[in-house]
């Protein structure tokens, strides 16, 4: 039988042509306009001028100002992706031993939270986050506090309604690397001797550093670049990059010192995908060589 080759005739253009032309118009585009923006002058009087100039990053890389809320909104992001690692890993491996009906229905409940609105969501955090909110509540019968602990306006809420949020990412992503392997290794290593603390750090651990990194670079990102909970979670004692920008585009009306700030952050952010990006691949190399 005759091998057939493929010969490119322009048809698979044509059938990406709709997914590029979204592609541009809901990101290319809006994103160069924005780094664009970020290079005009402001007169407070006039608004943005047609005139160029750099002031707007010197003025950011100057200003001790944001370099707090770039480092508040690294760690508020690092805070929220470790304790979605802490506790996504033992979810998921409970979850892939339960039987198949129990997983359906554990899965609705994992991923509820993406299926609320993040403005309804929020405002219930900020309800049980409250002076005289549940937890509060629940903490002082049980004894650990003596006084309402303050929640709300801090980053530890900010990071409890954060992680709410943000671990069905984790999960689904390691998930998905938990289906690739063989149940059968594990057995394995405890047929030979291996304890289960060994037998997951030396067997499972390595095998699901994939799913672990690519679920944490989703959370990161999604994290340092969420407004909604920081605003309403945090209000204006716990500023971050995103509610700095909207402040500087809503507030002040200093558009292009609004979009050198996101274009900051979207500098890190790249930054952070591309360096995590090859530590899977050397993860990946490891796991699969």
């Amino acid at each position: 039988m005759a091998e057939t080759t493929y010969r490119p005739n322009g048809a698979q253009w044509l059938l990406s042509l709709p997914a590029l032309v979204l592609f541009l118009g809901l990101l290319v585009v809006p994103l160069t306009l924005t780094a664009m923006l970020s290079f005009n002058v402001f007169d407070a009087m006039r608004g943005p001028q047609p005139e160029y100039t750099l002031s707007n990053y010197l003025e950011i890389l100057s200003d001790t100002y944001y370099y707090e809320l770039f480092g508040r909104t690294a760690v508020m992001s690092a805070g929220v992706t470790a304790i979605c690692i802490l506790v996504g890993v033992p979810e998921t491996l409970i979850l892939s031993r339960m039987r198949p009906v129990w997983q359906g229905a554990f899965f609705v409940v994992i991923l509820g939270p993406l299926l609320i609105s993040v403005v309804v969501r929020t405002l219930g955090w900020s309800i049980l986050l409250g002076r005289e909110g549940f937890i509060n509540s629940a903490l002082i019968s049980l004894g650990l506090i003596d006084k309402p602990a303050q929640l709300m306006f801090s980053m530890t809420g900010v990071v409890i309604a954060l992680t709410h949020v943000m671990l069905p990412f984790m999960v689904i992503a390691i998930w998905s690397t938990l289906q690739k392997l063989d149940s059968q290794i594990a057995y394995a290593a405890r047929s030979l001797g291996a304890g289960p603390v060994t037998t997951f750090r030396r067997v499972l651990l390595p095998q699901l550093m994939p799913g672990i990194l690519s679920g944490a670079i989703i959370v990161f990102t999604l994290s340092a670049s969420s407004f909604a909970t920081p605003a309403l979670i945090g209000g204006r004692k716990t500023k971050v990059v995103t509610t700095a920008i909207y402040d500087e585009f809503l507030s002040s009306l200093n558009w292009p010192l609004g979009a050198a700030v996101a274009v900051l952050l979207l500098i890190g952010i790249v930054l952070v995908v591309v360096g995590s990006n090859r530590l899977i691949e050397r993860k990946f190399k490891q796991v699969f060589a």
